[in-house]
């Protein structure tokens, strides 16, 4: 990982700021208060999680559920409320493949119980013992039809040839995907690219290096790189790329060789609220509160009956439809667990050199 993990109380104190922790701990003080506080990147998600699972369980259970914007990357920030006992947050929202690995290493999540059987309809890696998937976002390659028309590359060899593609190139400042997409792009086949082989990885990077004009740092530069057209193709999550399409922008979706990453919740280790926050957690796998978040949000749901709720034409450009999912992989949780911050450090000595 980026962040060293290790902080002290201090430290964190500072990470989470001195406003969020006077908002947010008078409420916590009142321990037998019928509430949660969870977290979530704010903006689209929070009215998305808000109409979908937010206040359906507020309705179902009288547990009220309060809404806080966390940080872009929330390890740290969660590593460091159970070493401290500092509960901002009683639930949020993690990456399967960048987050779960490290916090069940540490035993930083609260248990939660959870088994497959429970959840017969919700994919198989949506569903870990203290963790629930509710949403799967993709990585995916996207292109302006005004600069290709239908004829644009549809494969990351593709997205590496500059001379049968020319045009402006974005692909996202971090290892994460990108280090995937370089094998991808030396024809490494999507079912075999781990072990990575980060030294292939680099050389190839090396030879698009000079053609990429944006490295995005967020989801929001990304998408406004290519709704502007300041792009003509990108690396993007597909509900960014997704966003651009309903601006009116004329953006294609390659879903060939997308890599798919699991949204879902988990619980911080010891918070007073583990027992309303595990109810949360299991509310959220149901069918028809996860067909509800896809109206707001391109983003598939984990439990395959929500699709039967789901209008053909929202369900075709989401990343868990049949047709989608078949043409792209999940990252390796445990590859990127282990290596993650040795590869950060030498990509980001390589971006800058």
């Amino acid at each position: 990982m980026t962040q060293d993990f290790n902080l002290t109380r201090r430290r964190f104190l500072q990470g989470v700021g001195g406003a969020a922790l006077a908002g947010a701990i008078p409420v916590l003080a009142g321990a037998q208060s019928k509430q949660i506080i969870v977290s979530d990147p704010g903006g689209p998600y929070t009215t998305a999680y808000r109409q979908a699972f937010y206040d359906p369980f507020e309705k179902a259970t009288g547990i009220k559920v309060v809404s806080v914007a966390r940080e872009s990357q929330p390890v740290a920030q969660f590593a460091a409320m159970v070493q401290t006992r500092n509960y901002v947050w009683d639930v949020t929202t993690l990456t399967l493949s960048a987050d779960i690995p490290y916090l069940e290493s540490k035993g930083f999540l609260e248990p939660i119980g959870l088994k497959g059987s429970d959840f017969p309809n919700v994919m198989a890696e949506a569903v870990t013992p203290n963790w629930l998937g509710v949403d799967v976002y993709a990585t995916v390659l996207a292109y302006r039809q005004d600069k290709f028309g239908q004829n644009g590359p549809k494969s990351w060899a593709d997205f590496w040839d500059v001379k049968r593609f020319p045009g402006r190139r974005c692909l996202r400042r971090s290892p994460l995907d990108t280090l995937e997409q370089a094998l991808l792009a030396d024809g490494v086949p999507l079912d075999k690219l781990y072990p990575l082989d980060v030294d292939r990885a680099f050389r190839s990077l090396d030879r698009i290096k000079p053609y990429v004009n944006i490295w995005w740092t967020s989801g929001a530069q990304a998408m406004q790189a290519i709704q502007s057209g300041d792009v003509d193709m990108i690396s993007a999550w597909n509900g960014r790329a997704q966003a651009a399409r309903d601006g009116g922008a004329p953006v294609a979706i390659v879903w060939n060789q997308g890599l798919y990453s699991i949204e879902g919740w988990g619980i911080p280790k010891g918070t007073p609220r583990a027992d309303f926050a595990r109810q949360f957690v299991r509310f959220c796998g149901d069918a028809q509160r996860q067909a509800m978040l896809t109206g707001t949000l391109a983003y598939g749901p984990t439990n395959r009956k929500a699709f039967d709720s789901i209008p053909a034409a929202r369900a075709a450009i989401l990343p868990t439809a049949p047709d989608n999912l078949r043409n792209m992989r999940l990252p390796s949780p445990q590859w990127w667990a282990d290596n993650r911050q040795k590869v950060t450090e030498r990509f980001n000595t390589w971006i800058i050199s």
